[in-house]
Order: C-alpha cells, then structure tokens, then sequence
C-alpha cells in the first residue's frame, strides 16, 4: 500500500500543479486581446500563407527515414553499455547491424530520397558538367 500511496500523491502534486498554472493564467493574463495580440507568432516573422498547403512527399520520406535511422542509431546505446558482457559475438553482430544501417543510408541516398533541390535545377547542372 506504501506504494500506491507515493503515486497517488505525485498525481496529487501533478493535477495541484495544473490546476494552479490554469487559475493564475487567468487571474494574471491579458484580459483585452486585440488582433495584434491573437495573431499567431511565428519566430518573429509575420504568418504568409495558408497552413493548410500541400507539403512534398520528399519532406516526409526524408522524415520517416529520420526516424528509422535515429531509432536504429538509438539500439547501439545499450550494446555499448554491455560491450564487455557481449564479447566478440555481440561485436560482430553489432557490427553487421552498422554494415546493414549504412548499406540502407546509401541505398536512399543512390535513389535521391535526400535530394532537396528542384528536378530541373538538378537537370540543368548536369548538362552544364557535361
């Protein structure tokens, strides 16, 4: 039971916590908006456009491969953790892991997954080497 306890009085603190950053905010925030005020703030810069445009699908492939690369680079934290323990087995698994994670970092960059730039600017400078 002691140990429930101790949780029921870190959520206790939590909501505490929560319900007096709400009530504060309101008794201390601006109480007269105005347009200039409610406006979005967007690093100093004024908003242009609609938020709602089309993105490429290239942002979001080089996103998701982000993703499974950090999560992939991630799992080395724990085999280096436990370097001594695994022995020259978990070195040699750990280093085709790093073989595999590499031969997929070229395979998406030989497909042009990372290229950012425009497919004609792309084109034009390869006739110009040519």
């Amino acid at each position: 039971m002691q140990g429930w306890f101790s949780i029921m009085i870190m959520i206790g603190l939590g909501a505490g916590f929560a319900l007096f950053s709400v009530v504060l905010s309101s008794l201390l925030g601006p109480r007269h908006p105005t347009p200039e005020k409610s406006a979005p703030y967007e690093c100093g810069m004024p908003a242009v456009g609609d938020a709602r445009e089309r993105q490429s699908v290239k942002f979001y492939l080089v996103a998701m491969i982000f993703l499974l690369f950090d999560i992939e680079v991630a799992f080395l934290y724990p085999w280096a953790m436990a370097l001594r323990d695994l022995g020259w087995s978990g070195f040699i698994q750990v280093v085709i892991f790093v073989t595999l994670l590499l031969a997929g970092y070229v395979y998406v960059w030989r497909k042009g997954a990372l290229d950012w730039g425009n497919e004609t600017t792309r084109r034009e400078d390869t006739r110009k080497v040519a």
